[in-house]
């Protein structure tokens, strides 16, 4: 369960790691507006409001998600499923050792050089009632519209981020249906983000203040869940949410 202090602060001394829906508001609020101010080199970021549904007696102001879309990245010879070449045999393996620790994507590269055999990625943020913790949904495709399966996603991302998938019992891909739009998105499970959000927000030095502010939980949050796909969280983002 999630405790507040004064002014929308989050007490670590007994906070879990989860917040609640209208805390989650408040935090994408405080993303997008961030996002867009300095993240220009990248799609914008925006609310989407949950639509008014004759089935639903009443639909919260607090209910949506964040939704940025057309990413585009570029993979890497052994990984592009998307150009129109022959694949050469050998080709679909991927080696960690081709990579180094740092081979994370500028944002300011992702949108040079486009061509037919870039990856195109859309992230929605949602949040997941059941484990109170916002969860990334994304789907990838090809520039000609074709989808990625999971493999070429896989294969797609830096490869830091793969084999820390394969070792990682808490951060894994999976496919289930899209809360809002009812079709099948990739999603990275969220059972191990309330522990890793808690052991975060455990290093803040407002801690001893009165608490961490909820605004910055998302930008917090998608500077661990971005680095998968190599999206860098730009510091002025973390930096200019007051504690």
């Amino acid at each position: 369960m999630t405790t507040l202090s004064n002014q929308g602060k989050i007490d670590i001394s007994c906070w879990d790691g989860t917040i609640s829906q209208h805390e989650f508001h408040t935090a994408a609020s405080a993303f997008a507006e961030r996002w867009n101010k300095f993240n220009a080199a990248l799609p914008q970021c925006s609310w989407v409001a949950r639509p008014k549904s004759p089935y639903l007696s009443s639909t919260s102001k607090d209910e949506g998600y964040l939704s940025v879309e057309n990413v585009i990245m570029f993979p890497t010879p052994a990984a592009e499923s998307c150009g129109g070449g022959d694949d050469k045999e050998g080709e679909e393996e991927l080696s960690c050792s081709r990579f180094q620790e740092d081979d994370f994507i500028d944002g300011a590269t992702m949108l040079q050089n486009h061509d037919d055999a870039s990856h195109h990625y859309d992230f929605h943020v949602v949040y997941n009632a059941s484990y109170r913790v916002p969860v990334l949904y994304f789907r990838a495709y090809c520039s000609d519209g074709r989808t990625l399966v999971l493999d070429d996603v896989e294969k797609s991302i830096p490869a830091i981020s793969a084999k820390l998938l394969m070792l990682s019992k808490w951060t894994f891909i999976t496919q289930e249906d899209h809360p809002y739009l009812n079709c099948p998105w990739y999603t990275l499970h969220p059972c191990g983000t309330s522990e890793w959000m808690k052991m975060l927000f455990s290093y803040e030095p407002a801690v001893d203040d009165g608490g961490v502010a909820v605004a910055k939980y998302l930008v917090s949050w998608f500077s661990v869940a971005g680095q998968v796909f190599g999206l860098k969280i730009p510091f002025e983002m973390l930096s200019s949410i007051g504690n």
